[in-house]
């Protein structure tokens, strides 16, 4: 029976995965098209950029939790827990950056006097809803759930110690408010608002709940 499940398993995965390598692939072509002739800074400095180097370090991604998953069940521990551990690991760093990355790329006049703050829970959503399309609106929104969700979906996988919705939130609410000081001390020309930092909370802390199944750790 290992023999016939294992092939199984193997095709269920190859079928799985294909649509996901094809999306990839679809995203990389679309986002690569405008920039060939923006050099360096369009790779680096671009949203566009920035989601084509994501999804071409994908394959990278993957092999570096594979190694690392095979280095502990090397060193004696668990299989399941070796793989479950390294793809929370490797996933929370993937699915962190690239959102932070374009958190601090600079606005259109970076190095300025001008600092532009809000501390005024919910006004900067209010406006976002106010002034532009739904369509727009609800981007900004879900884009800013999303910023933390991976480190709250996978950070209490790895760590018992985090563990917990609250702590999560903590955490995420940490996370954004450091992301949020280092856009006004940086003079990048960018908003550092409270709404972003209850936003990036909010989605790591959602996040936390949707993998809640997965946090514990088999016994030593």
């Amino acid at each position: 029976m290992e023999s016939i499940a294992t092939p199984a398993r193997r095709a269920r995965r190859i079928v799985l995965l294909a649509p996901v390598l094809l999306g990839a692939a679809a995203v990389a072509f679309l986002a690569q098209r405008p920039l060939h002739h923006a050099g360096w800074h369009g790779w680096t400095g671009t949203a566009n950029g920035i989601v084509f180097l994501t999804v071409a370090a994908l394959p990278l991604a993957a092999l570096t939790a594979r190694a690392l998953a095979a280095r502990r069940r090397a060193a004696g521990v668990q299989p399941g827990w070796a793989r479950r551990s390294a793809l929370a690991e490797v996933g929370t760093v993937y699915g962190t950056v690239p959102w932070v990355w374009m958190i601090l790329l600079p606005g259109a006049d970076p190095g300025g006097p001008r600092r532009r703050v809000n501390l005024v829970p919910l006004h900067d959503l209010a406006e976002i809803v106010a002034a532009g399309p739904p369509a727009t609106a609800v981007a900004q929104i879900v884009g800013n759930l999303l910023v933390f969700a991976a480190l709250g979906a996978l950070v209490p996988v790895r760590f018992a110690a985090l563990a917990s919705v609250w702590r999560v939130l903590a955490l995420g609410a940490a996370c954004s408010v450091l992301v949020e000081t280092a856009q006004y001390v940086l003079r990048l020309d960018r908003v550092s608002s409270v709404d972003d930092v209850l936003l990036n909370a909010a989605g790591a802390a959602l996040a936390a709940l949707a993998t809640r199944r997965w946090w514990r750790r088999p016994a030593a």
